[in-house]
């Protein structure tokens, strides 16, 4: 009876904000109340996770580091602590494998609630976008491949896998999707977007929401999605990345915003501002940006994180801050809540606090925004994770079938002339060539962690897994990606003339080594001279001047081409690349850009027939650098040509072929209520099963503000048996019709429309019309 009532006692003397009955905001109100000034600061700042643990063998715990951190600057959120890249030294032998990792974040929740005057758990942000970025986790396509798969429920699934693994580890916040458009594609970080739509950017970014926050982020399986970047960082000046964009404010709205509009109405919980300015104005203290558009306007609910140091860039970069203290005080004051980094707030804003320039009110609600994240996901009652999970299922083997689908998805036939793909799996002899047939970290793509021997499957190892023994498989590597002092195009020629066919696999890459170079966010410094180049010449930082194969790449295909022998194209990369030769004399080329671990499988599937592709662009590809930009959905007037050459790219925006053939017919179109409806007739009209992407487009005849020549509004991919027929119903309601008119308000305007429902942005197969009466 004692004890019970000393329970009882104990119980009643338990904080409102330990209650986990109590209301979340009860909770938050009451947590405040308790906290210092320099509690709360820490609270909003995220220094840099790696160097909080120490490994020893099998054995993990806090850091000295971690310890410094938390009793000095009351650390309450930490970032990428189980990243594993040359940037972080974090290697196979002294980094964490799932169950490793598990109880690492075990080890700093402990010691962070039994070591801090409040016991407030630490809130762990992870990189995310293409798989998570730790050691021994399933690696799936980059970005532009998820984007090419045009198949947003495939996308959904993948990120909820990805969002299980960071959680079984101890991870709370995944930072994807990235909404970026990217209208340039000379800029580094092409890989990382959906590509230049925002109709499709924002589909992708629904269903990535979706997958990684679930419908409940106290699941124990899911994270909260970190948007990236926020705003119009994907068309940088120059290609430079970060650089200034310069993009008035209804170009803003009707197409940098839209992707991110569209995953904040799905739930997003976190939103990333850009390293760029807009107009003058560094997105970290864009008021209109974070306060106007994000909350007011759209109803955020979540809390805005700086990008890696872009707070102290205001100083550094921008030049608008002459201090720390006046960087900070800009940044919180126009709605951006945390600080990724450690120090663009920490002492620089209990100096702006201190001299009056930021409220208590300010802080609160920034504190508040990140504890209620805390709050939901039921940290304060269960910080913990089980490591014995996590060793069962993060790259389990259904998350590794789950990455083989995405990548088979993702490839693109561009050319299949004469009908050479599939090839058959009788052949007697194959040549493998090329510098990207088996380098298994120039296919995972940036923002990957390191990998053991045989976690990821090459071109060549793909094809020897398709074909066996019963044919004799010849790989010689040929050239460099980006190299010319130990090019063997020789013995490659001489690999082709025995053989029956050609593979070649050529591209770029975005691996990096212990011997590149990092400035302070991560990005790699570019090394324009030294005795032997690395192949990296895509990820972030490495923004080129043309899209040119580097190297000795297209001396390789050329002499590959000449042997007469049947050639397939297999591109690795991570941005378009100029293939206007490969396009004229390369009778099958693949695009799969980083097709993850499992691409050297999806890959076979595709070239040996297994698989019937059905990837489209999600980005143009030029023929020059001097078209750019060359998005598909430019405004009126439409382009006049070049004297050199015509303004068309090379393969235009939804572009992909297929092994069968499909047709349409009888089209239907009825507007009314506010709805436009589309019928028509999709057939298989060959003898092969197969995937069709279906793409409707809209344009107006007249309008009160200049628009696209035509703008994407929906798709679908759909699968057809050989000889199938669908009825296919799409339906455009207001937000399909609706544009940025000359008010600066989205509004539905009567006119005439055109309706173009196509195979790609510039193969139109049926197309009707409808009005809107005034």
């Amino acid at each position: 009876m004692i004890n019970t009532i000393a329970f009882a006692q104990n119980k009643a003397k338990l904080p409102l904000y330990k209650n986990a009955k109590a209301p979340v905001e009860s909770r938050i109100k009451d947590l405040l109340s308790r906290m210092t000034v320099e509690e709360k600061v820490g609270q909003i700042s995220m220094p840099l996770g790696w160097p909080m643990y120490t490994k020893n063998g099998n054995e993990v715990e806090v850091s000295e580091a971690f310890k410094k951190s938390l009793k000095e600057e009351y650390t309450g959120m930490l970032w990428a602590t189980l990243r594993a890249d040359p940037w972080t030294k974090k290697t196979l032998a002294n980094g964490l494998n799932p169950e490793l990792a598990a109880r690492a974040t075990n080890a700093i929740q402990k010691y962070a609630i039994e070591n801090t005057r409040l016991g407030i758990p630490v809130l762990l942000s992870e990189e995310a976008p293409h798989g998570h970025m730790a050691i021994g986790t399933t690696v799936f396509p980059t970005s532009i491949g998820q984007g090419s798969t045009f198949d947003p429920e495939l996308i959904q699934k993948m990120a909820a896998a990805i969002a299980e693994e960071t959680r079984l580890q101890g991870g709370h916040v995944g930072y994807g999707p990235v909404l970026d458009l990217a209208r340039e594609p000379r800029w580094s970080r092409v890989e990382e977007t959906y590509g230049e739509d925002q109709v499709l950017n924002s589909r992708m970014g629904e269903a990535m929401v979706k997958g990684f926050q679930g419908k409940n982020i106290n699941s124990g399986v899911n994270v909260v999605a970190t948007l990236k970047h926020f705003a119009a960082y994907g068309a940088p000046e120059g290609g430079h990345n970060g650089s200034s964009i310069n993009v008035g404010l209804r170009s803003l709205h009707q197409f940098y915003l839209p992707p991110f509009k569209a995953a904040v109405k799905a739930g997003a919980l976190s939103v990333m501002t850009a390293y760029n300015s807009i107009d003058g104005i560094p997105c970290s203290s864009n008021e209109m940006l974070l306060n106007d558009i994000l909350r007011k306007d759209w109803g955020f609910k979540g809390f805005v994180v700086s990008d890696l140091n872009s707070i102290s860039g205001l100083k550094a970069n921008h030049h608008i801050a002459e201090s720390g203290a006046e960087a900070a005080e800009m940044s919180i004051n126009a709605g951006l809540d945390a600080d990724l980094s450690g120090f663009g707030y920490g002492k620089a804003l209990l100096t702006a606090i201190q001299s009056g320039k930021v409220s208590s009110q300010v802080l609160d609600t920034a504190v508040s925004r990140v504890l209620r994240i805390k709050f939901n996901m039921g940290l304060f009652e269960n910080p913990y994770v089980n490591p014995e999970l996590a060793k069962q299922k993060v790259r389990s083997a259904e998350k590794v079938a789950l990455a083989r689908q995405v990548a088979r998805e993702s490839i693109i036939l561009l050319k299949n002339q004469d009908k050479l793909l599939p090839l058959s799996k009788s052949l007697k002899n194959l040549a493998v060539i090329g510098p990207n047939a088996d380098q298994f970290y120039n296919q995972i793509g940036d923002y990957s962690a390191p990998q053991s021997v045989g976690n990821v499957v090459t071109v060549l190892q793909g094809i020897k897994n398709k074909l066996g023994d019963n044919t004799k498989i010849t790989y010689v590597k040929g050239c460099a990606i980006r190299d010319t002092t130990s090019s063997n195009i020789e013995e490659a020629v001489s690999a082709a003339k025995k053989a029956d066919a050609v593979v070649i696999v050529l591209g770029g890459s975005s691996a990096r080594d212990f011997k590149t170079e990092y400035i302070e966010t991560g990005a790699a410094k570019i090394q324009t001279g030294g005795n032997q180049l690395s192949d990296m010449e895509s990820g972030e930082g490495y923004d080129r001047a043309t899209l040119d194969l580097l190297g000795d790449q297209i001396k390789l295909l050329k002499a590959v081409v000449k042997t007469g022998k049947p050639v397939v194209l297999v591109l690795i990369k991570g941005r378009p690349l100029n293939l206007n030769w490969a396009a004229e004399h390369v009778p099958a080329i693949l695009d799969a850009w980083y097709p993850g671990q499992e691409g050297g499988n999806a890959i076979a599937d595709v070239i040996f027939g297994d698989y019937n592709p059905a990837g489209r662009l999600p980005i143009s590809v030029p023929k020059s650098v001097g078209q750019l930009p060359v998005y598909y959905n430019a405004r009126y007037p439409e382009k006049h040509d070049y004297i050199e050459m015509d303004a068309k790219p090379l393969y235009s925006f939804g572009y992909g072929l297929s092994y069968t053939t499909f047709d349409y017919q009888n089209l239907k179109i009825k507007y009314e209520n506010g709805l436009a409806t589309v019928n028509f007739d999709l057939k298989n009209t060959g003898s092969l099963d197969g995937e069709e992407v279906v793409q409707l487009y809209l344009k107006m005849k007249t309008s009160s503000v200049v628009l696209p020549t035509k703008q994407l509004k929906q798709f679908k991919r759909i699968a057809l048996k050989a000889g199938e027929r669908k009825n296919l119903t799409f339906v455009l309601n207001q937000n399909d019709l609706e544009i940025y008119n000359a008010q600066m308000k989205w509004a539905v305007e009567a006119g005439e429309y055109s309706v173009m429902v196509s195979s790609s942005s510039d193969q139109v197969r049926l197309e009707g019309k409808f009005k809107i009466e005034k």
